[in-house]
């Protein structure tokens, strides 16, 4: 049985794992949808990463004796749907992709972000978090260089 304090451990890392797997599932999206090859590989370099991130999560869950999640948000799922739609109005805009990308990586950036300064983590829980937060903030700040020199070129 776990304790009240590692409860709300775990309810947190599930939530960041949600958000992480629905991060996946927008790079293989977008991966899919975009015709630049560089573009491509980038989203699936996050993607991959993004794996790690999850087993880690997981694995922190696991540790303290709760059941890890393996399924996104219904938002996520929401929003991944309303993606597919757009990219398939515009028809595979590289723009309005990174655009949506980056939504996503704000709001993913913002989750880790509330976790941290919230009481609910501690120890090695906390330092987990962390370590996975630090490959968020990469990829939001990929993201946004590669939305920045899009805007700059055009």
């Amino acid at each position: 049985m776990t304790d009240h304090k590692h409860s709300e451990e775990i309810t947190a890392l599930n939530t960041l794992t949600a958000t992480t797997i629905d991060s996946i599932n927008g790079y293989e999206d977008s991966a899919k949808n975009v015709d630049n090859e560089r573009l491509r590989e980038i989203f699936r370099q996050r993607a991959s990463e993004r794996q790690m991130v999850v087993q880690t999560l997981r694995a922190e869950v696991t540790r303290l004796g709760g059941n890890p999640e393996d399924d996104g948000s219904f938002l996520g799922k929401a929003h991944q749907r309303f993606e597919d739609l757009k990219a398939a109005i515009t028809g595979r805009d590289e723009k309005a992709i990174i655009n949506e990308v980056e939504r996503g990586e704000d709001y993913l950036k913002a989750k880790y972000e509330a976790a941290l300064k919230s009481d609910s983590l501690s120890g090695e829980t906390r330092a987990a978090v962390e370590k996975a937060f630090q490959s968020v903030r990469s990829g939001h700040d990929q993201i946004s260089q590669l939305k920045h020199g899009m805007e700059a070129t055009s």
